[in-house]
């Protein structure tokens, strides 16, 4: 199994490399460079875009995807669910965590100051709405860790790089955040320059 990554900044491909390991899947990271990516990359991905991830004949480029395949094709330890209505809720969740939190990053990240500071709002906003959830369930809304998790996490270890400053009113969100980065799967999947942010 192969996955491609972007060398920098991408919460995204980090949340599936977190599925990766705490799965303990075999695999092979290359981080690549947005400015230089190999020829092969462009016939495997229709959308020329980094995040791929390629086992056997199958191609991904999607991370939601990518996750739930992860999870089916190697079933220890789970990381859905068993029954439909709990399964949905989770791809409602991941789903809300993209839209909601991850859609700002474009603003965040770009040159229009008006936009990052917006963006940074935006995002500080839904996490402290969300805060007092974590003081009902050790994860997000279950008693088990999940993709969900696998999917916000990626976004809080990044908070003090985008600039985004939480009151103590987060406090149950911030101590969440601490025992995901603990967890041996999460420490193992972060890259050169996820190691380089200052939680």
């Amino acid at each position: 199994m192969t996955l491609y990554a972007d060398a920098s900044d991408d919460p995204i491909s980090h949340g599936v490399r977190i599925v990766l390991f705490e799965k303990d899947i075999n695999v092979e990271i290359n981080y690549v460079d947005q400015d230089d990516k190999p020829e092969d990359l462009a016939t495997l991905n229709p959308y020329d875009s980094v995040l791929t991830l390629i086992d056997r004949d199958l191609v991904l480029y999607d991370a939601q995807i990518m996750m739930e395949y992860l999870d089916e094709r190697y079933p220890h330890p789970p990381l859905m669910p068993v029954d439909p209505v709990s399964r949905a809720n989770n791809r409602q969740f991941r789903y809300r965590v993209i839209r909601d939190l991850y859609g700002a990053l474009d603003d965040l990240t770009s040159s229009n100051e008006i936009a990052a500071a917006n963006a940074r709002k935006n995002i500080r906003d839904n996490l402290m709405a969300i805060a007092p959830i974590f003081s009902q369930a050790p994860f997000f809304m279950s008693e088990e860790y999940s993709l969900t998790d696998c999917c916000l996490a990626p976004l809080l270890w990044r908070l003090s790089h985008y600039g985004i400053k939480l009151t103590t009113q987060a406090r149950p969100l911030l101590k969440y955040a601490e025992k995901i980065f603990a967890r041996e799967g999460f420490q193992a999947s972060l890259s050169p320059f996820e190691r380089d942010i200052v939680v």
